[in-house]
């Protein structure tokens, strides 16, 4: 399918009624949106203990807040945590914990740590978000065994699941893939691999991020098939500087795959990558992130068979603004074998939990992923990879917190562990930069990301 007849098809489809073939759920079922469901198909009420109700998530910025780009003022400055979770009580909470973080754990047991705080439900979304769900929810499918996914725009897709939906687990997928993460943003940061013995050497990125899928100033009918694009350009250290990598990532990926290119400073030459997806090492990650790894997990998810397994209840990172404080700096934060859990926020949300399994036939380093999915972002918060011999071998954690000038929860910096080599990688970090993700600036729109625009930026 080009993108003329991806084009044409949503145009027709969107000819139908909502309870045409193309209908997600009924229009009873999204009405749950409205009323037991959050906007975005979280559960709107709490545990009657330690989980409170959704009462609208954190949308307005607190006193200290004056500019976009600036580092976040932490609104919750007087929470001490509840109690903290170590080796020696980790088995007590185990019907809380993944098995990565038991495994951290046993790793690492004299000082990963997991401090619990109280539970904040700030995840928001603007309004026109909430409004894009509901219509979703009774409109998006997906195709070509799920590589694809039709007729959605603006918001969550599948906001209501039903567990015995054998899609459950690829809808689930691609809700995170295209969840809500703002329209355009400009950040400077960096990312550090660090060894068994503490050492790092970061590298400096500057990233601009369109979420096409997002524009409000397009219909579906003219998405264009694309998802969002991807700038990077490399700063530091010197020896790669000027690199710079572009992608297009697309929604129907099984006919029309992610397009990327290079720029290699060096030759002062843009090549395609066409191997820049599923398990293509990156190169500054120094082997520890590949590139579905990214995000937790971007991408065709064409390579694993996917299960929705049910949620639950997790203490998981969440609100790390201080984190992410300019008062620190990476030596701060970065230690042998984790971060400073000193620094880090968990609370306990529910999650859903997704796990894939590789098919038959296909190349992957992982036999098999599960995904724990924050219900009220649908964002992939912990990620737990076995190799092939079905052995535990990495465990990703990202330390989200709400963007309030938006507003929009994602990650404040994600971090990758591979148990066996006992080093880790940290990506988007950005406390010893002038400040955090930038959303105010305009989107400069799909003529901006050109490979014409990766020679020219990779060269500045």
């Amino acid at each position: 399918m080009n993108k003329k007849k991806w084009v044409a098809a949503v145009a027709l489809a969107l000819m139908f009624s909502v309870s045409s073939v193309y209908a997600a759920v009924s229009v009873q079922q999204a009405e749950r949106l409205k009323e037991d469901l959050t906007p975005v198909g979280g559960e709107r009420g709490g545990n009657g203990k330690d989980i409170p109700p959704w009462r609208g998530g954190l949308s307005l910025p607190p006193l200290g807040y004056t500019k976009a780009g600036q580092y976040h003022v932490d609104p919750f400055p007087e929470d001490k945590p509840l109690f903290t979770i170590d080796a020696k009580n980790a088995a007590q909470y185990r019907a809380y914990l993944s098995d990565g973080q038991m495994a951290m754990f046993n790793t690492y047991p004299n000082t990963f740590k997991i401090p619990v705080y109280k539970t904040r439900r700030t995840a928001a979304a603007p309004s026109w978000v909430y409004e894009n769900t509901y219509k979703n929810a009774v409109r998006s499918e997906l195709a070509n065994n799920g590589s694809s996914l039709l007729y959605a725009y603006g918001g969550i897709p599948f906001p209501v699941i039903d567990l015995d939906d054998k899609e459950a687990g690829l809808k689930a997928i691609w809700n995170h893939i295209t969840r809500w993460r703002g329209i355009y943003l400009q950040f400077r940061a960096s990312e550090v691999a660090v060894q068994v013995n503490g050492d790092y050497f970061p590298t400096t990125v500057q990233l601009e991020v369109e979420f096409n899928y997002y524009r409000q100033d397009r219909t579906i009918e003219e998405l264009n098939n694309i998802l969002f694009y991807y700038l990077s350009v490399t700063k530091a250290p010197a020896r790669l500087a000027g690199g710079a990598i572009l992608v297009h990532d697309t929604l129907n990926q099984a006919d029309e795959p992610r397009q990327a290119w290079g720029y290699n400073a060096g030759q002062r030459r843009v090549r395609r990558a066409p191997t820049l997806s599923y398990d293509t090492p990156i190169a500054a990650a120094d082997g520890l992130r590949y590139a579905d790894d990214t995000d937790m997990f971007n991408g065709a998810p064409d390579r694993f068979e996917w299960k929705l397994l049910g949620k639950k209840e997790m203490y998981i990172p969440y609100n790390n603004y201080r984190l992410s404080s300019n008062k620190l700096s990476y030596k701060n934060i970065l230690r042998p074998g984790h971060i400073n859990p000193e620094y880090t926020r968990y609370e306990k949300h529910r999650v859903w939990i997704v796990e894939a399994t590789q098919k038959d036939g296909v190349r992957h380093v992982y036999s098999k992923r599960r995904f724990y999915l924050d219900e009220d972002t649908w964002g992939i918060v912990l990620a737990d990879q076995y190799d092939n011999q079905g052995d535990l071998w990495r465990v990703s954690m990202a330390y989200i917190k709400t963007y309030y000038e938006l507003p929009v929860t994602w990650s404040a910096l994600d971090v990758f562990h591979d148990l066996k080599a006992r080093r880790y990688h940290v990506q988007g970090m950005s406390n010893e930069e002038l400040g955090e993700i930038d959303y105010s600036i305009s989107p400069p729109g799909e003529r901006y990301f050109t490979p014409a625009e990766l020679r020219r930026r990779g060269r500045r």
